[in-house]
């Protein structure tokens, strides 16, 4: 690790990056779009650092909650207009923003960069016909937190391993609203990659998938009854009130305030939840693996929120310095100096578990890494599959598709409807959506969805 270093440790690399610019960056304001995690938040705190080793660079923040992040963000890419310098994308977007040529390959990258201390795995999800698209920001699975106060106080022990049904069954035993502890915490808010990141693992997990290799959706079908009758079952008698509006974010304050006892969600909240100046159960929360049903295949997700550089920016040097710098090994050791060891985005290279002394210090280090080297978005079910992805399919159909379902599910949670009744118009709606973007139209169809 770096140590103390401050600003020093931000001229990793800058005369190997300035080989990138045509142009002067004197005057150039980087307009970036980013979503409100604390991650993120952090990175633009560290904004005077960046333009006190840039002069004349300045960064301009639009900071979003998720969903009308990628509302924004989409509608910016799809017509062109070059609102933003960068954007704060997944493994969703950046395929099927790159094969459109939305996007600004990554192919000329200096040598202090380091693409091969990569995770493999999650630079193949940002790489579309042999071009790097996006880089790694941090990179999440699923993973369990749990209180270990509570568990010890009541004789209970957690697996490595735990089933949904085992659980349930924990959630059941420490729930106590009484006390203003809830027996579980789960994402409850409409949205693609908000409640459908868990209701999309789940139903993976209970040996379910979005659609057979025909391209028939499978919303209506005895896993999906299954997993997302557990699910609004589980929350309504052991979760928190007003679930349906809760995200990642509300679930994370929930957690760290100790109202949950059990909290599925993804991997990079250890690093809020272990730091006592933000969590009030840093010294006693626990990690283990996500949840499994009758499959552990696609049980737990995997996501990589990246920064991309969009073709329709006019800064195009400057932006690709900047991503480079953000997703960087010292941009990681900068924040480790700073705020910590596990303070540092996770998920990304190799080098942050090939360290000592984060594996030694960091709780969640080794399930997050175990989680992640397990995942297989090219074979995410336990039926085989047209598409790739876990907690999505990578086609350009899902956002919407997702979306609709997200906000069905969510609605039950908030007591309008039932859960078979949901899922039959889901089924119903998705179905005329796919055929009328044509995949039932030709005997063959490619992995990534209709052209």
């Amino acid at each position: 690790m770096v140590g103390s270093c401050g600003q020093r440790v931000l001229a990793w690399g800058w005369g190997a990056l300035a080989a990138l610019a045509v142009a002067p960056l004197a005057a150039t304001t980087l307009t970036i779009g980013t979503v409100n995690n604390a991650d993120m938040v952090r990175m633009q705190a560290l904004t005077p650092d960046y333009e006190a080793s840039h002069p004349g660079v300045k960064l301009h923040w639009v900071v979003l909650e998720e969903n009308t992040l990628r509302q924004r963000l989409t509608t910016d890419i799809a017509t062109g207009s070059g609102q933003f310098d960068v954007m704060t994308i997944g493994a969703y977007e950046t395929p099927l923003w790159g094969s459109r040529h939305w996007l600004s390959p990554l192919d000329h990258l200096p040598a202090d960069y380091g693409v091969d201390d990569l995770l493999p795995n999650v630079r193949a999800q940002l790489t579309e016909n042999g071009h790097l698209y996006a880089l790694p920001f941090y990179a999440e699975a699923s993973i369990t937190f749990y209180r270990k106060d509570l568990f010890k106080a009541h004789g209970l022990e957690m697996p490595a391993t735990p089933s949904w049904q085992q659980i349930r069954t924990f959630a059941d035993q420490l729930n106590d609203p009484e006390h203003g502890v809830y027996g579980i915490c789960l994402r409850g808010k409409a949205g693609w990659g908000e409640n459908m990141a868990i209701i999309g693992s789940m139903a993976n997990a209970f040996g379910g998938r979005y659609f057979d290799m025909q391209w028939q959706p499978q919303f209506d079908t005895p896993p999906w009854h299954q997993a997302v009758r557990f699910y609004v079952d589980m929350l309504r008698k052991d979760g928190p009130p007003g679930v349906s509006a809760n995200g990642f974010n509300e679930s994370l304050a929930l957690f760290a305030a100790g109202k949950c006892a059990l909290w599925v969600d993804a991997s990079v909240a250890g690093g809020v939840l272990t730091d006592r100046k933000q969590s009030q159960v840093a010294d006693t929360v626990g990690f283990t693996r996500a949840p499994h049903a009758v499959t552990d295949r696609g049980s737990s997700w995997q996501y990589i929120w990246s920064l991309a550089v969009p073709v329709s920016s006019r800064q195009q040097a400057a932006a690709t310095e900047f991503i480079a710098w953000a997703t960087s090994r010292a941009y990681r050791d900068l924040v480790a100096s700073r705020d910590g060891l596990a303070a540092s985005p996770p998920g990304t290279r190799l080098s942050t578990y090939q360290n000592p002394a984060y594996m030694q210090q960091v709780p969640f280090a080794k399930v997050t890494l175990d989680s992640l080297l397990a995942v297989d978005p090219v074979k995410p079910t336990l039926l085989p599959v047209p598409y790739k992805g876990i907690q999505f399919a990578t086609i350009p159909e899902f956002q919407a598709i997702g979306s609709l379902v997200g906000r069905e599910i969510s609605g039950v949670l908030a007591g309008r409807g039932d859960v078979d009744e949901v899922l039959r118009v889901s089924q119903q709606a998705v179905t005329r959506t796919m055929r009328r973007a044509g995949y039932y139209q030709a005997a063959s169809r490619p992995a990534t969805g209709a052209q």
